[in-house]
Formats: structure tokens, C-alpha cells, sequence
């Protein structure tokens, strides 16, 4: 029986598992952590939506990226941490479960955390998850020694400063707010930078790249819901559906080039150090930012075109297109520009990058014909890879 199906033992030691553990999948338990973390990002996208369909851009823009970081971060927490120790033990779902509550205390928060710059609610929800991954990190202190030991215990206490960071940013001026989030934000990805000094968990790099991967198609599948459900109401209330079906196939396009794009490329070939891990890791708060932005800007498109939304053709085109340029850029740059033999293929993405920006200018029409450019580049990208003498194109370049 496999350890993902097993039943759960009361009590076992949390000790390392092997980084070159074969067969290593994504558990039941953490594919629904991550759904309840999709109820956080739809939550957040729904906010920018709204912000974007008032021309409200800054305003929007910064309390997207405050509120996606806190959501995407604590995904983080404890995907690292599950990868090297997910013990499967009774105590350990329990904590898991306790942070999934967690997380939909900081969704309920999140309308007020964007709106109004409240972020107590929102804030509690953290407390509750970071006081189940302390627990965590403690346990695994005390089941094992030396550096390891040492190591957890990092891990614990810069947590809990942290933590003592964002409840003291409740009472911090409003105006320095951003500032001292700021400030926290880094201490938080600090933190595994200095605890794994020393020793390096034991995460396993293909289990890190498909739990990744998995988040990614949950956010980019969001996408589709919203867009979905956006496009569907403006059916009810708009007569001429050009317009509207050609943002509803332009986005489809655009999603499904995204996911074929994202996974063109064998991650975890890359994930050979705690340097490039730390670089691809945390730039994906980039892809995952951006992935969620799409729907987001889907919708936008879809309510300028039914009066909905006061703002431009163009603005809201470029609230898909913008996003949509930073996904393909980031994949292209953490992952995919490793695994190029040539100059064509390395700068089919940048090339494509720039096509997607100047259908902006197109307005609405512009989602359309973003889709059909990453669809084209996807074509022409499969046709480079399949030329003769490919056996060198799945071997990653030194950084």
C-alpha cells in the first residue's frame, strides 16, 4: 500500500524522507489544500476585477500583489515543508487540516483586506496556519538532532517573528501599512534563506515540480470558471455576441497555450541547488500572480463590452494581455530558455511576448488576437523542438 493511501498512523516520527524517493506523487490531502487555497484566489481576483472595471489600476494592482503574496506564501510554507517531511501520521493531518481552516479565515478576509485596508480578519486566518506550521517545524525539531534540529528551529522562530510581524501591522498607521508590509514580506522570504544554512531539507525535486504544476492548473482552471461564468452573464444581457465570443475564444486560447507553454519545459531537472530552487520557487509568485490575473482580466473584457466596466477598449484589453505577457515571460525565464539548442528557439517566447503586448491596441479584439498569436507560437514552438538532432533539447543549460 502506498504511503499517500495508507491508513494514518497515530503517531510517527517526523523524520526526512529521501529526496530520491521514487514515485513520488502529490497526496490526497495536499490536492485539497490546494483547492482551498483556490477559494483564496478567487477571491482576490474577483476584487481586482472590480477595481480594474472602475479604472481604479494602482489601487488594484498593489492590493492584488499584497494580498496574492500572503495567499501565495503560505501555499509555500507548506508545500517546501510537506515535500521533506509529510509524515502521514495522525498529528500531521490534523495540523494540515487546521491550516485549510486557516485559509478560509484569510479568504473571508480577503474583500476587506482589498477594499478597506482592514486586514484583521485576514490576519487571524495567518495566525491560525502559522501556528500549525510552527508546530510542525517543532515536531520535526524534536524528533531529530544536530543541524537538522537546528534547522527546524529556525524554521519555528523566524515564523513566529514573522507572524508577531503582521498582527503588529494592525495597529501600524494606515499609510505605513504598505511600507511595513514591505518590510515583513522580505523577512518572510528571508527566513528559509538563513534557516537552511547549515543543512538543506530533504525536498524532493520532482514532488516540489508537480505540486507546483498542480497549482498552477487549479489557478489557470479558475481562470476558465471565472471567465465562464462572466461571458454567461453578458450572453443574458447583450445582443451582439461577436464581441463577446471572441473574448470567450481568445481566452480559452490563451489558457490552453499557458498550460501547454508551462509544461513544455522538465522543471525538475532544474532543481539541483537551494539556489536555483530559491529562484524558480519564489519567482513563480509571478506565473501564479499572473495566472490568476488572466481570469481576472477576462472578465474586465467582458464587462466593458456590456457597458459594465468604464474604461477604455484598450484598458481592458490590457488587463488580459499585461498578465498574459508576464506569464509567458516569467515561465520563459525561470524554466524554459534553459532547455533551448538555438537562437530561434530561445527567442520564440520573448518574440511572442512582445506580440501579445502590441494586441492591446486592438481593444477587445485584442483578447482574440493574443489567443491566436500564443497559439501560433505554440505551433512553431512544437515544430522547432521536433527538427532533427533534438537529443540535446531536454538537457538544461549551466546557469
Amino acid at each position: 500500500m502506498s504511503h499517500s493511501t495508507a491508513p494514518a498512523g497515530l503517531l510517527r516520527r517526523m523524520t526526512s524522507r529521501s529526496p530520491d524517493e521514487g514515485h513520488r506523487a502529490a497526496t490526497p490531502l495536499e490536492l485539497f489544500f490546494d483547492l482551498c487555497f483556490v477559494v483564496a484566489v478567487a477571491q482576490v481576483a474577483a476584487r481586482l476585477v472590480h477595481a480594474d472595471a472602475e479604472a481604479h489600476y494602482l489601487t488594484g494592482l498593489v492590493g492584488y500583489c499584497l494580498v496574492f503574496f500572503t495567499i501565495w506564501w503560505a501555499w509555500v510554507n507548506f508545500t517546501w515543508f510537506a515535500s521533506a517531511y509529510d509524515n502521514d501520521d495522525v498529528f500531521y493531518r490534523v495540523a494540515v487540516l487546521v491550516q485549510i481552516a486557516g485559509v478560509l479565515v484569510l479568504a473571508a478576509g480577503v474583500p476587506r483586506a482589498f477594499d478597506q485596508g482592514n486586514w484583521s480578519v485576514a490576519v487571524s486566518g495567518y495566525v491560525v496556519m502559522r501556528l500549525a506550521m510552527t508546530f510542525q517545524w517543532l515536531r520535526v525539531a524534536r524528533h531529530n538532532s544536530g543541524p537538522e534540529r537546528a534547522t527546524a528551529l529556525k524554521y519555528a522562530i523566524g515564523l513566529v517573528v514573522c507572524q508577531l510581524g503582521w498582527v503588529a501591522l494592525l495597529s501600524a498607521p494606515s499609510d505605513a501599512r504598505p511600507y511595513l508590509f514591505v518590510v515583513i514580506g522580505i523577512a518572510e522570504l528571508s527566513v528559509p534563506l538563513i534557516a537552511e544554512k547549515g543543512f538543506r531539507t530533504s525536498w524532493h525535486p520532482h514532488h516540489v515540480a508537480e505540486r507546483y504544476g498542480l497549482f498552477t492548473i487549479i489557478v489557470l482552471g479558475e481562470s476558465i470558471t471565472a471567465a465562464t461564468i462572466a461571458v454567461q452573464q453578458g450572453l443574458d444581457e447583450y445582443e451582439e455576441l461577436g464581441e463577446l465570443l471572441s473574448i470567450a475564444g481568445g481566452g480559452l486560447l490563451i489558457v490552453f497555450a499557458a498550460w501547454w507553454i508551462y509544461f513544455s519545459s522538465p522543471a525538475q531537472e532544474r532543481l539541483t541547488s537551494m539556489r536555483r530552487a530559491v529562484q524558480w520557487g519564489y519567482g513563480h509568485l509571478f506565473i501564479l500572480g499572473s495566472a490568476a490575473a488572466i481570469g481576472a482580466g477576462i472578465e474586465v473584457a467582458v464587462e466593458q463590452v456590456d457597458g459594465e466596466a468604464h474604461i477604455s477598449g484598450v484598458a481592458a484589453a490590457a488587463s488580459v494581455t499585461v498578465p498574459t505577457a508576464v506569464f509567458l515571460f516569467t515561465c520563459w525565464f525561470l524554466q524554459a530558455r534553459h532547455f533551448k539548442r538555438d537562437t530561434a528557439e530561445l527567442a520564440l517566447m520573448p518574440v511572442t511576448v512582445v506580440a501579445v503586448l502590441a494586441c492591446t491596441f486592438l481593444g477587445t479584439w485584442g483578447v482574440l488576437a493574443a489567443g491566436l498569436v500564443m497559439t501560433l507560437a505554440v505551433v512553431i514552438g512544437v515544430l522547432l523542438s521536433n527538427r532533427p538532432d533534438t537529443d540535446t533539447l531536454h538537457k538544461p543549460q549551466q546557469a
